[in-house]
């Protein structure tokens, strides 16, 4: 006789529901949970403004509370859903759900704390997941590969940089002088990479010829320098092609939303039998 597969237990549907974002549920789930994000950050912003708050103060309490408790509820479901809570709380969601769960809790023994509620906009990074934005996470590797590569030249060139503002803020300060507004070297320096970086706050500015001068040298010269990072990993990506998503014949393996229920990553291939993180069978 066939043997019977085991019947899932209410953790391992419960898993379903909350992690995973391919299946009807999981959708809803997501969903409903991105728009209870919104309100949540709507709801702080409202309370910001004064005449708002004044006049609904008592309704907006209510919604943070009850928007508190049911982030309290997903919280602690996503906890007990998975073999190893702590790969969970100590990750980067579950350390920022943390935050956006406790501020309101911590207001009646730090006055001031529910501020932190602002931290929910943070979740709204989720988004990834209800769009299925998940599946370019390759390039996301990819880029991240190209700028650890890259990161030796990047810091050789910013410090070219710094050494170049130093001089030139020297030279400014040497030229123009308290009357302009070039107070001190340091504040050369800072004109000098606000200059340099095309911000131009307008705060301080040249007066002489010869700083009119340099200072035109300094906007030009920003424009090649903001060209070079860019230039520095467009090239590291050249040389790393996207193998991440290449199955064995050539074609693309697609990488879905499905969760490991022991250390709960996410961002398995379509083909995968194993988590990539723990091992665990999926």
């Amino acid at each position: 006789m066939p043997r019977k597969k085991p019947e899932k237990g209410w953790r391992h549907k419960v898993h379903e529901i909350i992690y995973e974002a391919d299946t009807p549920l999981g959708k809803w789930f997501d969903i409903l949970l991105f728009i209870l994000i919104i309100i949540s950050v709507l709801l702080v912003m409202l309370e910001s403004v004064k005449w708002i708050d004044a006049t609904y103060h008592r309704s907006l309490f209510i919604l943070e509370w009850i928007v508190t408790i049911l982030f309290t509820i997903e919280y602690i479901a996503r906890v007990v859903t998975i073999k190893k809570p702590w790969k969970y709380i100590f990750s980067f969601y579950g350390i920022i759900d943390f935050l956006s769960t406790i501020p309101l809790y911590l207001s009646y023994i730090f006055a001031g704390s529910q501020a932190l509620l602002a931290l929910r906009a943070f979740r709204l990074l989720r988004v990834f997941r209800i769009l299925k934005l998940v599946r370019f996470l390759g390039e996301a590797s990819q880029l991240r590969s190209a700028l650890k590569a890259s990161r030796a030249k990047i810091t050789v060139f910013l410090f070219a940089v710094l050494i170049v503002s130093v001089i030139l803020g020297t030279v400014m300060f040497l030229i123009e002088g308290e009357e302009a507004g070039f107070t001190s070297i340091p504040t050369s320096i800072y004109w000098t990479i606000v200059t340099l970086t095309t911000v131009g706050y307008g705060d301080i500015a040249p007066i002489t010829p010869q700083g009119q001068f340099i200072a035109t040298l300094i906007m030009l010269l920003g424009y090649g320098i903001i060209a070079v990072p860019t230039g520095i990993v467009t090239a590291e990506m050249g040389k790393r092609p996207n193998s991440d998503l290449k199955s064995g014949d050539g074609g693309f393996v697609h990488v879905n939303t499905q969760a490991c229920t022991t250390c709960a990553k996410e961002g398995h291939r379509d083909d995968a039998k194993y988590c990539y993180n723990c091992g665990s069978e999926l």
